[in-house]
């Protein structure tokens, strides 16, 4: 419930507001707090006013739920609020806790004073959305904390802490303990009586920027900027706006702010970052799982297999501080994985990310243990071993007989029928997917995998230990590959036919990297394995005979070219470089299979690369989405986003799809399709994607499944 009270402190009004979860300055927020700080401007009873929020918050900012919609710009907006603020008769001051983000900064910004907590954050996040501080704060800032300071935080759009701005004209006083709204009302009546003696109020505004090295330091953060943010046009026009800042007056200055920020607004950019913005969101909410359901108690955890994957895994429950038992089948394996667990904190205290003492009291939470019996009493149990049905289902057949009623029993695999797994047990609704991406304790991404008779509260307690985990939760229904693994199964496909029809793999890569991959097909493979793309194309081909396949990518492995961890793949590698280098071998080795298999090469343009790449994931994740393997389209694209480097300034490949139009993108597929090598029908746009196309409509609308 949106609320904004008033009360009366002395002569002081302390007006609190709130917008749960977070107090955003939503439109009916907006109003009712300018019209209660009209109210006590107007009251003669009160000389000052104290600003705060409910719930130990102040504000994250303007409700983004508003941005691109006349809502955002209905008056009284938030530049109309700080307007009502700063232009008031009567002292006024923000008591700031908790999260002061976004526009939230920008009242404070245009209060008379400030008070925060010392544990209180204070930024300007806009820039992760493509945007920047529209109502004011890059004015304002710059004027109170200097130019270099302002970069940092605007630039940057990171939270920090309140206590960093101790002592600049930011903050009038920094609490460390007690309340702050007393001390606010304290500093507020003392202001009170100063300006009932004559005394004039402080405006952020009326500050003048006096450095020196002003325009030194705006330099070399345009050319930093340049170089890091290529594809995000928002960190730029921030430094114009803090530019103007210190040469124009603050009018000019805002006028230039509103400018930008109304540019930007418009960018593709833009709204693909906000669509991430809400589609990390929107993935945790699962459309039949109401969010009161309760959730089974996860005090300590299991992982079976403590090779590269498992020890990873394992390593997340380090992380969150809960113990974890850690079983292998033979003592070598099992003492290797603890050392690789060791030496990786051993590496951050290195680093100076962890202190010694921390290292050390996470590697304690670690038992390592060759008996299932051992493991019997942990609340959730995650099997990370090979990755074959038969290894998997004798695994879980002994989690069924050693495991204690409730517990969850789940399993890391990547492409594998997850109701077959809990077909071999008793209590197949306590069975769950959970799939880690490598390296586990790094990568954002858990497909969370629902069987058919998964149960709600182990889903529900799946979601929530992910985000104890920090990781981005998705969720997929049970298919071959989920949502990832069989999305990319096209675009290697297509990568493949490429190579057998001209293109090099280093053109290829090229061509994907330049898209805004972090990288390409071919130096994807060679991080991960070829031999693992190698053990699921036997496995397709003895499941489903029927798919076709470039043979080149076997002969390659055929050579024990298996990638990185070989030295060797589609590219060479040296000792201790990581550099991918063209292969005189591979290049022989293209070039027998095109004389083998009759094709004279041809020349491709960046273009068709891209769209055979790109395209083949969307045409995929249509038929995802239709067949409700995944809930949406933006937790298709989360899972691109958070899982296989797709570009985050795209949106995704649904995203990106929507920003071509969908008509045109199913006309693309067609002309695609009209080449006859490779598999021409895959290029029929799947069903949801044609019938989107008919209509007008787009992925992420109601057009689709949502």
């Amino acid at each position: 419930m949106r609320t904004v009270t008033t009360v009366l402190d002395g002569c002081v009004a302390i007006i609190r507001f709130g917008e749960p979860p977070v107090n955003s300055l939503g439109f009916s927020t907006r109003r009712a707090l300018t019209e209660a700080i009209d109210a006590a401007a107007e009251n003669p009873a009160v000389a000052a006013i104290v600003l705060a929020g409910y719930n130990g918050l102040f504000s994250a900012g303007a409700d983004i739920k508003e941005f691109g919609t006349p809502a955002l710009l209905t008056a009284p907006d938030l530049r109309n609020l700080i307007a009502a603020v700063e232009s008031n008769p009567k002292p006024v001051v923000a008591a700031i806790e908790g999260n002061c983000l976004g526009g939230g900064l920008e009242l404070a910004l245009g209060c008379h004073y400030r008070v925060a907590a010392d544990s209180a954050r204070l930024g300007l996040p806009e820039v992760k959305i493509g945007l920047l501080p529209g109502a004011g704060g890059t004015q304002r800032l710059p004027r109170l904390i200097g130019v270099e300071n302002a970069i940092n935080v605007i630039i940057g759009g990171e939270p920090m802490p309140a206590r960093l701005f101790k002592g600049s004209p930011l903050l009038d006083a920094l609490v460390a303990d007690g309340d702050v709204v007393d001390v606010a009302v304290k500093l507020a009546t003392a202001k009170a009586a100063e300006i009932a003696k004559g005394g004039k109020l402080p405006l952020a505004r009326n500050l003048r920027i006096c450095d020196p090295n002003a325009e030194a330091v705006l330099g070399f953060a345009r050319t930093t900027v340049q170089a890091a943010y290529a594809n995000f046009p928002a960190p730029l026009k921030c430094l114009d706006c803090i530019d103007a800042a210190v040469t124009k007056s603050f009018d000019e200055g805002i006028l230039i702010e509103r400018q930008r920020f109304a540019e930007l607004m418009m960018t593709p950019v833009s709204r693909a970052l906000r669509h991430a913005f809400f589609a990390e969101r929107a993935a945790a909410k699962i459309p039949d799982i109401p969010e009161s359901t309760p959730v089974r108690a996860i005090k300590r955890a299991a992982v079976i297999g403590a090779g590269t994957m498992g020890t990873g895994i394992a390593t997340n429950f380090l992380n969150a501080g809960i113990p974890v038992f850690l079983l292998e089948v033979g003592q070598d394996a099992l003492e290797k994985g603890v050392a690789r667990i060791r030496e990786s904190y051993a590496e951050q205290v290195k680093k100076g990310r962890l202190k010694p003492a921390d290292a050390d009291g996470k590697a304690a939470l670690l038992t390592p243990t060759l008996s299932y019996e051992a493991i019997a009493q942990a609340d959730i149990v995650i099997e990370a071993v090979f990755e074959e049905m038969s290894v998997k289902e004798k695994v879980f057949a002994m989690l069924d007989k050693v495991m204690k009623p409730g517990a969850i029993l789940a399993t890391n695999t990547s492409t594998l029928d997850i109701n077959r797994i809990a077909a071999v047990t008793k209590r197949p609704a306590d069975v769950i997917g959970t799939h880690f991406f490598s390296p586990a304790n790094i990568m954002k991404l858990l497909e969370v995998v629902r069987g058919k008779a998964t149960a709600k509260d182990v889903l529900a307690t799946t979601m929530k230990l992910a985000k104890t985990l920090r990781k981005t939760a998705v969720v997929s229904g049970v298919c071959d590959g989920f949502i990832g693994n069989r999305m990319i199964e096209q675009y290697l496909r297509q990568a493949l036919f490429m190579v057998d029809e001209g293109a090099s793999p280093t053109e290829i890569d090229a061509a994907a990297e330049r898209f805004g991959f972090m990288m390409g097909p071919f130096r994807m493979s060679d991080l991960a394995g070829n031999d693992i793309g190698w053990h699921i194309r036997k496995n397709r081909a003895r499941h489903h005979p029927g798919i076709s396949y470039s043979k080149v990518a076997d002969k390659l492995c055929e050579l024990g070219r298996f990638g990185q961890k070989t030295g060797r793949g589609w590219y060479d590698y040296r000792p201790g470089d990581r550099q991918a280098y063209a292969s005189k071998v591979v290049d022989e080795l293209i070039a027998a299979h095109r004389a083998t298999i009759g094709i004279k090469p041809r020349e491709f343009e960046g273009r068709e690369i891209v769209d055979r790449l790109v395209l083949s994931l969307v045409n995929e994740g249509a038929r995802i989405l239709e067949e409700g393997i995944a809930s949406r389209a933006s937790d298709i694209d989360m899972v691109y986003l958070a899982g296989y480097g797709f570009p985050l300034w795209r949106g995704g490949p649904m995203c990106y799809a929507d920003e071509l139009g969908v008509y045109g993108v199913a006309q693309r597929m067609r002309e695609l399709g009209r080449n006859p090598y490779g598999d021409p029908g895959f290029w029929v746009p799947a069903p949801l994607l044609a019938r989107l196309a008919a209509e007008g409509g787009t992925f992420n609308t109601s057009g689709a499944r949502s």
